[in-house]
């Protein structure tokens, strides 16, 4: 689906180009702030990745930072929007399997359900692409 060009003279075309670049933001937002933390405190995602049970805990961080760093950014700007709001989707549900997979517990199931929305609005992302006003329009 190719994506609307910029058009000044068509409001409902620039609020729907707003609307897109706003809600990027605020789904990229949770994926920044989140590898920004892990930055700010390496040895405590370690710690958490191998309480999990999850083999070779700093490569797991790598990934994550990664992920949420770069595809965090790749989603604002809007660049190869729907491959990186797949990934991003895959990345969710998997962190969601391996850390929030507790139901019983109650702060683990907000957060299983958590991710599970946050790969639903990336799945419109997908189907609907980056919007107007993203890297990907330009080309």
């Amino acid at each position: 689906m190719a994506t609307v060009p910029f058009n000044a003279s068509n409001p409902t075309t620039n609020s729907a180009a707003a609307l897109s670049l706003i809600g990027r933001i605020g789904i990229a937002g949770i994926f920044i702030l989140s590898g920004l933390s892990k930055v700010a405190a390496p040895a405590a995602t370690i710690g958490y990745i191998q309480s999990a049970g999850l083999p070779l805990p700093q490569v797991g961080l790598a990934i994550a930072l990664l992920v949420e760093l770069v595809g965090g950014a790749a989603l604002v700007l809007g660049y190869r929007t729907r491959l990186v709001a797949a990934i991003l989707a895959v990345f969710s549900i998997a962190t969601a399997l391996a850390f929030h997979s507790a139901l019983g517990d109650q702060n683990q199931f907000i957060h299983f359900f958590k991710n599970v929305a946050i790969a639903g609005g990336l799945l419109n992302v997908i189907a609907l692409g980056g919007g107007a006003w993203s890297l990907d329009a330009r080309r």
